[in-house]
């Protein structure tokens, strides 16, 4: 009994040893980030103006009576957020990692809508072959905006340059492809000579039900049901001066029943810093092309535009044209999915300009203008703090910003 006695506290000794060399070799990190602006406003609106809605004023009696163009004053909070992230080494090259992110609203402080785990959040592994995790996550589809988007201005704000790519400012199910999918699993490959790639697989189940039209961005009892699901793939390659990305996105019965849809983008940037004397010149393209099935017909449309990026006064100057095109497609003119129209006159244009300077390593001040052109039909707004338009408005929006880094 004794001796018996004496192994079991042995071997729960060295447990216990091995426990304690493990954790010290195990890595806590809190971290985050506070980004607030303020921000001018303009654009053609109307007293009962919904975001997203095209008929949003009073019919009946003269539109012009009934909109206006004011120019609206804001302080608004731009993807701030707190969070917590992890590693521990399990022995011959594996790694076990962690990370829980929340949304913070830096500007009113009232987060209610948007509490513990509302961003990146996620379990997995990671070693030589690659990593793989699950939880909720932006898709690969999302990985290749800073290719050739505002990255000097964290790619938010209204300055945000996925307002008509992809569709930015709508959730999952009414028709937008850049967003953060709860329900996911998602396989990363090791950095191979310049080359990485990754595939993103998101059911649409009700554990993570939420409130909004087919569940939001998570899934409800309805999708899953109907097998509804997301599949997302990127292919990068980044080496010196060059990078390139393509992605794709395939939505089957996501928005609702029988009704699949799909993107496609690829973009490529260069620096050019070397051939005009100023090291850190950048500049990239974009094109994407968006494939929605309706119970018309197909609805289509295409969106390409260009940037560049130049180190100026200790700063970085960045500018940004895009244009999404007119709603093609089989489908009858007026078909529309979330922003998107089958029809002449339904095309935009974005125009952006701003300059970001560092006071640190950790604090970042910038300013920037952004104007969208909808055409007569069209009635695109911003993808990150929405601003409410009518059909054929131009909101445009002068932003004076800071960021904070811990």
């Amino acid at each position: 009994m004794r001796a018996r006695f004496a192994v079991s506290a042995l071997a729960l000794g060295m447990a216990a040893g091995s426990t304690v060399a493990q954790a010290q070799i195990a890595k806590v990190t809190l971290y985050g980030q506070l980004n607030v602006d303020l921000e001018f406003v303009k654009g053609t609106t109307c007293p009962s103006a919904i975001a997203f809605a095209s008929t949003n004023c009073p019919t009946g009696s003269d539109l012009s009576a009934q909109t206006s163009n004011p120019t609206v004053t804001r302080i608004s909070s731009n993807s701030s957020r707190i969070g917590v992230r992890g590693t521990e080494y399990l022995g011959r090259g594996q790694v076990a990692i962690f990370q829980l992110e929340s949304h913070v609203q830096a500007d009113t402080g009232n987060s209610s809508s948007n509490g513990l785990a509302s961003r990146e959040t996620f379990v997995g592994l990671q070693g030589d072959w690659g990593t793989v995790k699950a939880g909720k996550f932006l898709t690969p589809y999302d990985d290749i905006v800073p290719i050739f988007g505002n990255a000097p201005t964290l790619t938010t704000s209204i300055l945000s340059t996925a307002a008509l790519w992809a569709q930015g400012p709508l959730p999952k199910s009414q028709g937008g492809f850049d967003a953060r999918l709860g329900n996911s699993i998602r396989y990363e490959t090791p950095l191979l000579g310049g080359f990485s790639a990754e595939l993103q697989y998101s059911t649409r189940d009700s554990s993570g039900n939420t409130s909004g039209f087919n569940g939001g961005d998570n899934g409800d009892h309805a999708s899953e049901v109907r097998h509804a699901n997301v599949l997302s793939a990127g292919a990068f390659y980044s080496s010196g001066p060059l990078d390139i990305g393509l992605a794709y996105e395939y939505n089957h019965q996501v928005r609702s029943a029988e009704q699949n849809d799909h993107a496609f983008s690829v973009a490529a940037a260069y620096d050019i810093g070397s051939l005009v004397a100023n090291p850190g010149t950048r500049v990239a393209g974009i094109y994407e092309r968006l494939n929605y099935g309706t119970l018309a017909g197909s609805l289509t449309r295409n969106f390409w535009g260009f940037s560049a990026t130049v180190p100026v006064g200790g700063g970085s100057f960045y500018a940004f044209w895009g244009r999404a095109g007119n709603g093609g497609g089989s489908a009858p003119d007026g078909t529309g999915v979330g922003m998107v129209t089958r029809g002449p006159d339904t095309s935009c244009d974005q125009f952006e300009v701003s300059y970001t300077y560092a006071l640190s390593l950790r604090t970042l001040l910038y300013a920037g203008y952004v104007r969208l052109n909808n055409a007569a039909n069209a009635f695109y707004t911003f993808n990150i703090n929405e601003y409410a338009i009518t059909t054929g408005a131009k909101p445009s929006g002068i932003v004076f910003g800071m960021t904070h880094f811990f």
